[in-house]
């Protein structure tokens, strides 16, 4: 789902509000996610899932196209644990 499509959905859900006004939601949670994680916190959607950043060590990788090795630097990445309600949906409603 692309996030027009999102915003599509929200305003078919909520006629009442503009387009551009749901648009700028959806920027804003965006937003906000994104500056929590950047300090390092966690966010929790409860029955979705939670976003939290993990720390990936420095090593040696290799380029794919020559086979030259590459120092790979340290680095935090963005994570997300999905909730148990959000398995059980992707999963047709059974626990793996």
């Amino acid at each position: 789902m692309l996030r027009s499509e999102l915003v599509n959905r929200l305003q078919e859900e909520m006629g009442s509000l503009k387009a551009a006004e749901i648009e700028h939601a959806v920027d804003i949670v965006l937003d906000e996610v994104a500056v929590a994680l950047a300090q390092g916190g966690r966010v929790e959607l409860r029955g979705f899932g939670a976003f939290s950043v993990r720390k990936r060590d420095a090593r040696t990788g290799r380029n794919p196209r020559t086979g030259a090795t590459v120092k790979v630097e340290a680095k935090k990445v963005p994570f997300f644990k999905p909730g148990k309600e959000l398995r059980l949906k992707v999963n047709g409603g059974e626990e793996p």
